[in-house]
């Protein structure tokens, strides 16, 4: 009986047993498809460990401030090796205090938030997701909640445990976490940009109390906004730290000390130069979405070192407005910029709904309360910083008569209650403010050094927050008589000199049967005789450069205006010498770097140098070789040179030559105004036909500038208006204050130059004539004529050239007068 219970037993067992092992086998199966269905899709080894998260790309300008930043994630990258202990250990207090001790996913994690869960009914959710498996939701798509999600989750973060070091997990967790929105349009991801954007700083920078508010964010960003939820913030922020004291990470008296503070959320402010430099900024942003494309643009984390020069920028900026609004107010009052009625309305909530200029500052929006007395009161639209926290409402002020002088109305006829205005305060009277309009016409500055092509400094227009078209290099517009210097350096580097005579006299050419002549003309209606090259330039006379251009040969000309970049390939039309084809201010600064630099080729560039997210240089704009300059120790040798690699587009005393002749511009002719900086300065004014743009372009020895204003819809600037009214003034203006400092430079003479003194007037040599002498450049071989009394000179009838055989019609329109 007993061997019987005996077998039975043993039978049950075996049974239980093999029933067991299928039910395992079957749950081992199953485990296994599992694991495979889940997997399937999931990132391997290898991408993981080549995974790199978005990073920001941010500009710097020369001096290293920031003046842009391009993310679609708004993330800086920090090694783990960099980030301090006090942040790690806030974290890990706030989200997963047994980091370093599970494998990816937390046991003890899972079940106390399964407990509270079920407690809570639901109503008190708490996740259980280990700090891998918030880096993993990155790998997955969407942010759906469900099981499958979870799962593949965890089995994301048991990979990502085998594949990456603890280290390197947090690493990617602490720059990859969504930490908020504080301002409008910059999502936040990662510790350093969270710490520069709520407190201003870096992460080393940051107290108890800050750390633990940012570690503070990841559970819900929007529920512990520093001033929409601020109750809710301070109590999260106080959990954390509590939670930082009880897992040794401070001591519980520091805790208690950083619990008593405020939140002192200090947003970082727009810097001023982000609001000057625009144009500058979306320049840089144009040519690395060229060079490398939007994803790294966007997410490559570059870091670009700019050419800008913040204080110059500045300077640029308020010449070109200045000048712009010079020419706008000169024709009068237009009108508010729009009309509220304030009737049984908040004038404070009425005016925030008017969309406003950021880039104007010091204007400010205003809107009229009171017109009574000879003045009107003025409410003005809150200034706010970056974060939209309004630092001054309810202000008001006072436009008095000084303020509406420069419309010729008093106050009453000039403005009414509810108009919107543009007012800017009045440096000498507090509370006073000046009227202002936003100006109908446009123009463009460009400033960079001659020598290297670096952009200091460039201006696209008033207002980039009107309008982003950038007239500095998207505008192609008729340079007019600023294209005459590159007529007479081809000539001057073809055997002429200064001192050649060219007859200042009628000339007309012919189109071809059916067509009629075109017989340009001088800008005051007169010919003059026999005048030199300089005399041409200086006072800009059209007929003689247009028979220069017959003599030298239109093809030629062409050449040279490739080789100095203002034009691609120029049809070799005589109209075309005369400024009628169309180019860019960026393209005419450069050309005229290349007369003060000894006549080398220069690329401009906004971009000095380009690294990579690692620091690697991926890009430099000087590529020029120094050999020996890493040299271990100096042997009291000569200092090694940099090897020169520009190309030489012109002799370098055909340079000089047209240096001289066009610093004679600025001291005797268009451009007298220019002589008030008080600096030897060269240049050239350009007038189109009919006024309809007006150039300036110079330089010092050490700084090129180009100019240009006109209507983006081309139309008349008036039939008075010449470059040396608008455009010099605008030049003379930034000169004034980019070499207020600067020593009085005089021009480079290059070595073979020989200065001879010569008649002003007739460009013989100076003897007894008479009259003012100048100094005149001549090359080797080459001297003045000498003087002969001249017999009375009678200006020649016109000149007439024949049409070439299948001329075309000249190019640009150019009439037959208005270059200036």
């Amino acid at each position: 009986m007993e061997h019987l219970r005996m077998r039975f037993v043993l039978r049950f067992f075996g049974f239980l047993f093999s029933v067991g092992a299928i039910f395992f086998l079957i749950g081992a199966v199953g485990l296994a498809y599992g694991f495979w269905f889940y997997s399937k899709d999931l990132p391997d080894h290898a991408q993981l460990a080549n995974y790199e998260p978005p990073v920001m790309t941010r500009i710097h300008a020369s001096d290293g401030s920031l003046i842009a930043e391009y993310a679609r994630e708004r993330r800086l990258y920090v090694p783990i090796d960099s980030v301090p202990k006090l942040v790690i250990g806030a974290f890990l207090s706030a989200e997963d205090k047994n980091f370093y001790k599970h494998p990816g996913i937390d046991p003890e994690g899972l079940i106390r938030a399964v407990v509270v869960n079920l407690r809570s009914g639901g109503s008190r959710e708490q996740g259980a997701s280990t700090i891998t498996q918030q880096v993993a939701k990155n790998f997955l798509v969407g942010n759906e909640k469900s099981y499958e999600r979870k799962i593949r989750e965890a089995l994301i973060a048991l990979r990502m445990e085998s594949t990456f070091s603890k280290e390197k997990i947090l690493e990617l967790y602490l720059n990859e976490i969504f930490l908020g929105t504080l301002t409008p349009g910059r999502n936040l991801h990662g510790i350093a940009a969270a710490a520069l954007d709520y407190f201003g700083k870096s992460i080393h920078e940051l107290t108890i109390a800050e750390s633990a508010y940012i570690a503070a964010l990841p559970k819900g960003p929007n529920n512990y906004h520093p001033f929409r939820q601020r109750k809710a913030a301070v109590e999260r922020r106080n959990w954390v730290i509590e939670r930082m004291a009880v897992n040794g990470y401070i001591s519980k008296e520091a805790a208690e000390e950083a619990q008593k503070e405020p939140l002192n959320v200090k947003p970082r402010n727009v810097s001023p130069n982000s609001i000057a430099s625009g144009y500058f900024a979306e320049g840089v942003r144009r040519d690395i979405a060229e060079r490398y494309g939007e994803e790294t643009l966007y997410e490559g984390g570059l870091l670009i070192r700019s050419t800008l020069d913040p204080k110059m920028q500045a300077m640029a900026r308020k010449s070109l407005v200045d000048g712009l609004v010079r020419f706008d107010e000169a024709r009068g009052w237009r009108g508010a910029q729009q009309k509220i009625d304030l009737a049984g309305r908040e004038w404070g909530l009425a005016l925030s709904e008017v969309p406003i200029l950021g880039d104007v500052q010091p204007w400010r929006l205003a809107v009229v309360l009171e017109v009574a007395r000879g003045q009107a009161k003025v409410g003005l639209q809150p200034r706010r910083e970056a974060s939209g926290q309004v630092v001054k409402d309810r202000e008001t002020g006072i436009v008095g008569a000084d303020g509406v002088k420069w419309t010729r109305r008093p106050v009453e006829r000039a403005v009414a209650v509810g108009d919107v205005v543009y007012v800017e305060p009045l440096a000498d009277k507090e509370g006073q403010f000046r009227l202002r309009q936003i100006p109908e016409i446009s123009g463009a500055i460009v400033a960079m050094d001659p020598n290297t092509g670096r952009v200091h400094a460039m201006v696209g227009g008033f207002s980039y927050d009107q309008s982003e078209f950038n007239r500095a290099i998207q505008a192609m517009r008729q340079p007019g008589s600023s294209f005459k210097p590159l007529v007479y350096a081809t000539a001057l580097d073809n055997g002429y000199t200064p001192s050649s005579q060219i007859m200042d006299a009628p000339f007309v050419l012919d189109m071809g049967p059916g067509q009629e002549a075109w017989a340009p003309k001088n800008y005051d209606g007169k010919a003059g005789g026999l005048r030199t090259l300089r005399y041409g330039i200086e006072h800009s006379k059209n007929l003689m450069t247009v028979r220069l251009s017959n003599e030298v040969g239109m093809p030629v000309i062409s050449e040279y205006s490739r080789r100095f970049g203002v034009y691609d390939d120029m049809l070799p039309l005589l109209s075309m010498s005369l400024g009628a084809g169309e180019t860019t201010v960026m393209r005419m600064t450069a050309a005229y770097s290349m007369f003060v630099n000894g006549g080398r080729r220069i690329k401009p560039t906004l971009i000095d140098q380009i690294q990579d997210r690692n620091g690697r240089t991926i890009y430099r704009h000087d590529d020029r070789k120094c050999a020996n300059c890493n040299a271990e120790k100096w042997d009291g040798g000569a200092a090694p040179k940099l090897a020169e690699n520009r190309e030489q587009v012109i002799d370098p005393l055909t340079a000089y030559q047209m240096t001289s002749i066009l610093e004679g511009v600025v001291q005797r002719g268009t451009a007298q105004t220019v002589k008030a900086v008080g600096k030897p300065l060269a240049g050239k004014t350009g007038t189109t036909n009919d006024a309809k743009d007006v150039w300036f372009v110079g330089f010092s020895p050490d700084l090129a500038v180009g100019v240009f204003l006109g209507y983006d819809q081309p139309k008349s600037l008036g039939n008075a208006a010449t470059a040396g009214q608008y455009a010099a003034p605008v030049f003379r203006d930034f000169m004034q204050m980019a070499l207020k400092d600067k020593p009085a430079t005089p021009f480079r003479v290059p070595p073979g130059i020989k200065l001879i003194r010569v008649n002003a007037s007739t460009g013989t040599r100076a003897g007894g004539e008479g009259g003012g002498t100048i100094l005149e450049a001549f090359k080797p071989g080459q001297s003045p004529p000498e003087f002969v009394p001249p017999e009375p000179e009678e200006i020649p009838q016109a000149e007439y050239a024949p049409a070439p055989p299948g001329a075309p019609r000249q190019a640009g329109g150019v009439g037959p007068g208005g270059l200036y």
